[in-house]
């Protein structure tokens, strides 16, 4: 697993920023804050994240292949290109269908509810 954030100012390929390892899923922090997270993932066929329940509203983005993205029970299949919200506090889960890299990000702002 490779963490170590990207350099700013640079352009990148994000689908070669994580590589495929077989029976696996791996992740890469782009970008960590105290308010959010940036996360790549590429995971194989057939493997699975964990259910959770995360506090924050998570964004995916499948930049390649296809995955299963079950949120309270709810089956969506997201190919390259698409995207969906996980909101907070349901439980959600990632499945690959095929070899899929997504990027996941995470805003942890505790503000909802305050007009600024």
């Amino acid at each position: 697993m490779h963490n170590t954030e990207i350099e700013k100012s640079q352009v990148h390929i994000l689908v070669n920023l994580v590589e495929y390892v077989p029976h696996s899923a791996v992740f890469r922090t782009l970008v960590h804050t105290i308010t959010g997270n940036i996360i790549i993932l590429a995971i194989d066929s057939g493997e699975k994240l964990e259910e959770k329940i995360s506090p924050f509203d998570s964004y995916i983005q499948i930049i390649e292949g296809n995955s299963e993205i079950v949120i309270d029970n709810q089956s969506n299949i997201l190919v390259a290109g698409q995207a969906i919200i996980i909101p907070a506090h349901t439980i959600n889960l990632i499945r690959a269908n095929n070899p899929s890299k997504m990027i996941i990000t995470v805003i942890k702002s505790g503000y909802e509810g305050i007009n600024i």
